[in-house]
């Protein structure tokens, strides 16, 4: 996502978007009204949303960078000069300054 920040220099922005708390609501009425066959299932799937509702941004763009460096073959050292490049060759939007951070947080959240 491209945004304006201070004196017309435009820079890279990376979200995290995560709407799991909508998730999880949706998923805590169901159970209220579901009958006895279905409620292990939604039990289940409560936990699991549950539990990556509760995760760090960093982790997740972590897992974002590696999924995006096993898109492109990419099976060398993170940190490298050469992840940053393969990181790009994935995402092809993304500025210099982007990626090193992205790889920074790859970097401080192994797998």
């Amino acid at each position: 996502m491209k945004g304006l920040v201070g004196f017309g220099k435009k820079q890279d922005c990376v979200l995290v978007i995560r709407d799991s708390d909508v998730v999880l609501e949706a998923l805590r009425e169901v159970l209220d009204g579901a009958p006895e066959r279905e409620r292990a299932g939604l039990e289940r799937a409560l936990a699991v949303v549950g539990g990556v509702a509760g995760a760090d941004e960093g982790p997740l763009r972590a897992a974002w960078v590696r999924k995006r460096l096993a898109g492109v073959g990419f099976a060398g050292d993170v940190g490298s000069v050469a992840a940053i490049k393969a990181l790009r060759q994935a995402e092809p939007d993304l500025s210099l300054l982007a990626a090193v951070q992205l790889q920074r947080d790859a970097v401080a959240h192994p797998a």
